[in-house]
């Protein structure tokens, strides 16, 4: 999980190798990076972080196929200016390969600094939330906003006010495979902060891997072809959650700014 900043923060993103960041194309309105300051393994926004690496953007990677208005593509990489070292705070999470199959139900997590209401910010020390949430079908998703794309994946149904909200974007969504955390999404957007039925949609990850790899051609991510035809035995894993991130609040689109 990094943070992205223009004085503040302003979006999310994962570390996918040791220089580059996969997040959301919304995230910029142009690939000037020269305003953009990147902290990996942090943990709150307000207090000393002594685990955390910080680094300049250098490159800014807007997917080609990326549509402002419908969010169809929305993915972007960022390419920090200096390789950052790996530790027990700081490692680069999995991608979902194609092929991936991530069923409904399926329990995933998503994690952000973003706001906890529409109208509430993240209070201070303003710590890394993360939030518990299952995957909606495509189908279903579709009968809630008619216009979702096999380029996107849902989770939710935002009931109880759980999902992301604003400054939450290019965040991830992770699920386990085994003892390995797979990223499976990108938030992208949602219909409010924790609206009722419109469960939150991100940007499908395994149908990036070859945009993925054409950029960056050194040191490629790690896939994980994830597949699970029952939600059975997801629940048993549930425990598992990553041990820096506090319990969730009302973590709950989304605009980038």
């Amino acid at each position: 999980m990094v943070s992205l900043h223009k004085l503040r923060h302003f979006c999310g993103g994962s570390l996918i190798n040791d220089q580059w960041v996969l997040t959301a194309a919304q995230c910029f309105s142009s690939t000037n990076p020269s305003e953009v300051t990147v902290y990996i393994g942090r943990h709150a926004q307000e207090e000393p972080n002594s685990q955390e690496e910080v680094r300049s953007a250098l490159l800014v990677i807007k997917h080609p196929s990326y549509n402002e208005r419908t969010k169809d593509g929305d993915l972007a990489l960022l390419k920090l200016s200096s390789p950052v070292t790996f530790s027990d705070f700081i490692r680069p999470v999995c991608l979902a390969g194609q092929e991936s199959f991530f069923p409904d139900g399926l329990e995933v997590w998503a994690t952000g600094w973003g706001r906890i209401l529409s109208d509430a910010y993240l209070p201070s020390p303003e710590t890394l939330q993360e939030v518990s949430l299952p995957i909606v079908s495509n189908i279903k998703c579709d009968a809630a906003y008619g216009s979702i794309t096999t380029n996107m994946i849902c989770a939710g149904p935002n009931f109880r006010g759980k999902g992301f909200c604003e400054k939450d974007a290019g965040s991830p969504l992770v699920t386990l495979n085994g003892s390995r955390w797979v990223q499976a999404g990108v938030v992208s957007f949602a219909r409010g902060c924790g609206y009722p039925k419109f469960p939150g949609v991100y940007t499908r990850v395994s149908q990036y891997q070859t945009w993925i790899n054409s950029q960056i051609l050194k040191d490629p991510p790690g896939y994980i072809t994830f597949y699970r035809a029952s939600t059975r035995s997801v629940h048993s894993v549930s425990s598992a959650l990553l041990l820096v991130v506090q319990p969730i609040l009302t973590f709950i689109v989304l605009t980038a700014d």
